[in-house]
């Protein structure tokens, strides 16, 4: 079991035990990294992109399924919505990836030139750094090492 460090109100430091994740959380963290590796292994930009989207998205869904999707009646039933109000310090790969949505409709109803190489580049690099920071945001992972100027 996790631990994470907590203040009192007299501001010494606790431990607060985390709830362990549900296994849903680690099966779509689990896909996500098989999208990850799909994409690297693919030849084709058009699915590069496809394979580096839906790795993001089941890592998105992963937080979802960690802090609920804040449902409810009028609530957005977009993934890249619901998680920017879940975990709204992932709201720049939310962003980055809902602008994509539509290339990847494009892609997905078989226009395959739509997406260049260097695109496809792209999106692979946001993703696995997306992957990572849910990793982190759940934590499955440390974070980077700050580094300091001397």
């Amino acid at each position: 079991m996790q631990a994470r460090t907590g203040h009192r109100a007299s501001g010494s430091a606790t431990e607060v035990p985390t709830a362990p994740l549900p296994p849903r959380a680690h099966l779509l963290l689990a896909r996500a990294d098989g999208e990850l590796v799909a994409a690297q292994l693919s030849s084709q930009p058009w699915e590069q992109f496809l394979h580096a989207h839906l790795a993001a998205l089941r890592a998105g869904a992963a937080v979802l399924a960690v802090r609920g999707d804040g449902g409810g009646r009028g609530a957005p039933r977009d993934v890249w919505r619901l998680l920017e109000r879940a975990a709204p310090q992932l709201a720049s790969w939310s962003a980055y990836f809902a602008q994509g949505a539509s290339l990847r409709a494009a892609v997905e109803a078989g226009r395959l030139d739509a997406v260049s190489a260097d695109r496809a580049a792209q999106a692979l690099a946001v993703a696995q750094d997306m992957v990572d920071a849910v990793r982190v945001e759940l934590g499955l992972a440390a974070p980077p090492a700050q580094v300091r100027a001397s």
